[in-house]
C-alpha cells in the first residue's frame, strides 16, 4: 500500500472514530477463516513455549543520584505509562529491562532531577481499557502525570477489534490527560508482521493491517494535542538478523534489548514534550527528511518508518490540519543504567 492510500484509509477512520462510525474494516471477509486457522496456529506457537506470564514490577522512583547531599529533593517528574504488554514490559525478567525503568531511567538522566513512575499498562489490554487506565491516572488525588506514554494496538488487531472503534478510545484517552494537564506520547501499533511465529498470508495482512491502525492512532492522537512515535518495524532488521536477541522466550513480546531498542526510540519525544531536548532540534531538519505535511500524510509516512515522530503544527491548511515530521537523533540509554535501573519505592506514587 502506498504512502497516499494509507494516508486516505487513516484518515476515513479517524474520521469515522470522530463521528461514530464503525464499519471500517482492515481486512476483507473473504479472508476471516483463514485469518483465523493461522492465528489460533500462531498463537498456540507463542503460548506453548513455557515462558513465564511475570511482569516485573518497575513502579517507584529513579534517579535519586541527581539530588545533592543535604540538598533539597526537588519534586520529580511524574512519569505514567499506560497500554498493554508491551507497555508493561512482559517477557523480562527485571523491573530495570521494562520499558518505564528504562524510560524513567533515561528522562532523569536528561533532567538531571528525579523521576516517579507509575505503570497502569495490563497485559492483553485493548484500546476500550484506557478509560480504566486513565482513570487510574487522573481520578486520584495527588497530582496529575506530567507526561504519560500509551504502548496500544496490538491486540485490538489480533483481535478484530474495528479500527474506528480503537481510535475512538485511544482519541478520548488522550484527550483525557491532556485535560488533566498531562503531555501524551503515543508509541503506535507495531508491526505484526515481524513476529516469528506468524506465516504467510497472515504475517503480509498483519502488516497491513498495523499500519493502517498506526497511521490513523496518530491523526486521532494529534488531533487531541499529543504526539506520536511510530513503533512500525523498528525491530523487523535486528530480528530478521538476529531473532533470538531481539525477541524474548515467547518469540512475541520483545527482550531487555528489544525493550531497550524500543525506549530508545520513545526517549526523544519523551523529552521534548517537556522542553528538555535541545531547541535546535524542535526545528525541521532538511537534511533528515523532516518538515510539514497534512496531518494524514504525515501519519502514513510514519507508519511506514519506525521512529518518526508527528506532532500538531498549524491548525488548518490547504488540505486540513498540518503536522510536523520529525526524525530524531535517538538517545541510548546507556548500559550502566539499563542493568541498574530499579524502582527505590516498591510501592509506587
Amino acid at each position: 500500500m502506498t504512502s497516499m492510500s494509507r494516508a486516505r484509509v487513516a484518515r476515513r477512520i479517524a474520521a469515522g472514530a470522530a463521528y461514530g462510525g464503525g464499519g471500517i474494516g482492515l481486512a476483507g471477509a473473504a479472508v476471516v477463516g483463514l485469518l483465523l486457522a493461522e492465528a489460533q496456529l500462531a498463537r498456540r506457537h507463542v503460548n506453548g513455549t513455557g515462558a513465564h506470564p511475570h511482569v516485573p514490577q518497575a513502579d517507584g522512583h529513579y534517579g535519586r543520584t541527581y539530588v545533592a547531599p543535604g540538598a533539597p529533593a526537588p519534586e520529580p517528574l511524574y512519569l505514567a505509562l499506560l497500554g498493554d504488554s508491551t507497555a508493561a514490559g512482559q517477557g523480562v525478567q527485571r523491573s530495570g529491562q521494562t520499558p518505564g525503568a528504562l524510560l524513567a531511567s533515561g528522562l532523569a538522566a536528561v533532567a538531571e532531577r528525579p523521576v516517579e513512575l507509575r505503570n497502569v499498562a495490563l497485559p492483553g489490554a485493548q484500546s476500550d481499557d484506557l478509560d480504566r487506565q486513565v482513570a487510574l491516572l487522573v481520578g486520584a488525588p495527588d497530582r496529575a502525570p506530567d507526561v504519560c506514554v500509551i504502548m496500544i494496538g496490538a491486540n485490538d488487531v489480533t483481535h478484530r477489534m474495528p479500527p474506528t472503534r480503537s481510535v475512538r478510545h485511544l482519541s478520548a484517552a488522550v484527550r483525557r490527560l491532556r485535560t488533566a494537564g498531562a503531555e501524551v506520547v503515543v508509541a503506535t501499533c507495531p508491526d505484526l508482521g515481524t513476529i516469528e511465529p506468524v506465516p504467510q498470508p497472515l504475517r503480509w495482512l498483519a502488516r497491513r493491517a498495523s499500519r493502517q491502525l498506526a497511521a490513523a492512532q496518530t491523526i486521532g492522537t494529534v488531533e487531541q494535542g499529543g504526539r506520536t512515535v511510530s513503533l512500525g518495524d523498528l525491530l523487523g532488521p535486528e530480528f530478521e538478523a538476529n531473532p533470538r536477541e531481539l525477541f524474548g522466550p515467547d518469540h512475541y513480546h520483545p527482550s531487555a534489548e528489544g525493550y531497550a531498542t524500543a525506549a530508545m526510540a520513545v526517549l526523544p519525544t519523551v523529552c521534548a514534550t517537556l522542553g528538555l531536548w535541545p531547541a535546535e532540534e524542535e526545528h525541521p531538519d532538511a537534511a533528515r527528511r523532516e518538515g510539514f505535511l497534512p496531518v494524514a500524510r504525515a501519519a502514513a509516512e510514519a507508519a511506514s518508518e519506525a521512529g518518526t515522530e508527528v506532532t500538531a503544527a498549524m491548525p488548518t491548511g490547504p488540505r486540513g490540519p498540518w503536522a510536523l515530521l520529525k526524525r530524531r537523533r535517538r538517545r541510548r540509554v546507556p548500559e550502566a543504567e539499563r542493568t541498574s535501573a530499579s524502582p527505590t519505592s516498591p510501592s509506587g506514587v
